[in-house]
């Protein structure tokens, strides 16, 4: 219930205070639930969840059923067949690092989770890291598809916490294990559309104090971009996730700690930080 109620604040407060550029595009924000002994899709108007009969990016539609938000427990609102990330793309995280094109790795389904779950340390882990990030969720299966046209293989964006361990990332010839264990992958709280996601403020705060900073704007390789770039590589498809880089510096995160990551327009993905049993 803590979670349910904090994020209603957080989603009015973006809501009310977040300006949405004029001329775009009718913005809808889209969640999935659980509510009792159901799972569902749905749209998000105001307080009032109204189910969908599938998968927004899959074309599901308003079925009647309705939930009040504070009554269902929010879940990751994508289920992706595959997620990839891209690195170093902020020069505020690379530096002088940032390639002439997207560098990029994958993390797994199974490292996705929700709003409010929890982030596992694994037993090994020494140096687990957030990188905030701004979350692609692609709308139609794309395939060499040119940047000039990219913007309409997009469905819609969502907020995502990049979970490192600094350590595995050093040691490991590959970063599997340390982009994409079990958790590693907190994205939501809702998938919204219609913005201009090449201007969004990410903002992510550990324990209430604000790490990282930086508008969308000042990605190395923008949105369009790098779907066009890994389309010509990997065929995506509706659902899948593209995370697309992390802004500024980034510091361990301890058991009992609180992760946020916030961007405009979006609201406030809200994890906590726990010890492997």
């Amino acid at each position: 219930m803590y979670f349910r109620r904090t994020f209603v604040f957080s989603y009015l407060v973006v809501a009310l205070l977040v300006p949405i550029s004029a001329g775009a595009a009718e913005v809808k924000r889209f969640v999935r639930i659980q509510a009792g002994a159901v799972t569902a899709y749905g749209q998000l108007d105001g307080n009032t969840v109204t189910r969908l009969t599938a998968a927004p990016y899959l074309g599901g539609r308003p079925s009647g059923p309705t939930h009040d938000l504070d009554a269902v427990t929010l879940l990751a609102p994508a289920e992706p067949g595959k997620v990839i990330a891209v690195a170093l793309n902020f020069r505020s995280h690379a530096g002088n690092a940032g390639a002439a094109k997207p560098e990029l790795f994958a993390k797994l389904p199974s490292s996705v989770i929700g709003p409010g779950a929890d982030i596992v340390v694994p037993r090994e882990a020494t140096s687990l890291h957030y990188e905030g990030e701004l979350v692609v969720v692609i709308g139609r299966t794309a395939r060499n598809v040119p940047e000039a046209e990219a913007k309409g293989y997009v469905f819609g964006v969502t907020a995502g916490n990049d979970v490192s361990e600094r350590g595995w990332q050093s040691a490991d010839i590959q970063w599997l294990r340390a982009k994409a264990s079990d958790g590693f992958g907190p994205v939501g709280p809702m998938i919204v559309t219609g913005l201009n996601y090449g201007d969004l403020m990410i903002e992510t705060r550990l324990n209430g104090r604000v790490e990282q900073r930086e508008s969308s704007k000042f990605l190395i390789h923008g949105v369009d971009r790098i779907v066009a770039y890994i389309s010509r590589y990997i065929t995506l498809h509706p659902g899948d996730l593209i995370f697309t880089g992390t802004p500024g510096r980034t510091r361990p995160m301890q058991p009992g700690d609180t992760v946020e990551v916030t961007i405009e327009g979006i609201g406030t993905l809200r994890n906590q930080v726990v010890a492997a049993d």
